[in-house]
C-alpha cells in the first residue's frame, strides 16, 4: 500500500480505514493449516486485517488428545495458554518436555520439532497463537511419540492427575 492510500484528503492518515481492526471471534477462520489432534482459527492475518509482519489465532487441543509431530520452518511461534494443561514434547527425538497451564507463555523457536499434548483427560486446552510471519507453514513430522496413551490410568504417564 502506497503512503498516499494512508492519507486522507487532509494529507493526514486515514486511521477509519487503515487503524485499528478488530476480529470478532465469531469471524476466526479455520480454513488454515491443522495438525491432527489440534484445531487452529486464524484471528489476525493479511487477509483479515491488514497484518503484514505477524499471524496469530487460536488453537484448541481436545481432551485426551495429542498433535502430531510438526514445526513452523522458519517461523517464531508464541502460545498463550489460556485455559488447561498443556503438555509440550521437543526434539529430535521429542525428548524434552515441559507443562504450561493458563497465564503461561511458550516461545517456539523456528524449526523445532514439537508436539503440544493435553496434560487433562476432562478438560480442553485453549490457547493464543502469534507467528512471526504470514505463511501459514506447518511441517508435519514422521517422528514416533515416546508418549503413547494408556487405557489404565494408574500407568499414564502421559497425563496429569485432575486436580480438584
Amino acid at each position: 500500500m502506497r503512503s498516499s492510500e494512508l492519507q486522507n484528503t487532509n494529507n493526514q492518515p486515514d486511521w477509519k480505514t487503515n487503524g485499528l481492526r478488530i476480529i470478532r471471534s465469531g469471524e476466526l477462520d479455520s480454513n488454515t493449516p491443522q495438525t491432527p489432534g489440534m484445531t487452529r482459527a486464524e484471528a489476525i492475518s493479511h487477509a483479515s486485517a491488514g497484518a503484514k509482519k505477524l499471524w496469530a489465532g487460536t488453537v484448541v487441543v481436545h481432551p485426551n488428545a495429542k498433535t502430531g509431530p510438526h514445526h513452523h520452518g522458519e517461523l517464531e511461534t508464541v502460545i498463550y495458554v489460556v485455559r488447561g494443561r498443556a503438555r509440550f514434547r521437543w526434539g529430535n527425538h521429542l525428548e524434552f518436555v515441559d507443562e504450561a497451564g493458563p497465564g503461561d507463555f511458550v516461545y517456539v523457536p523456528p524449526y523445532v520439532p514439537h508436539q503440544e499434548l493435553n496434560a487433562r483427560k476432562d478438560q480442553p486446552v485453549e490457547a493464543v497463537i502469534v507467528r512471526s510471519g504470514q505463511e501459514p507453514i506447518v511441517v508435519n513430522l514422521d517422528i514416533p511419540s515416546p508418549e503413547d496413551a494408556t487405557e489404565n490410568p494408574q500407568d499414564d504417564p502421559f497425563h496429569s492427575a485432575p486436580k480438584h
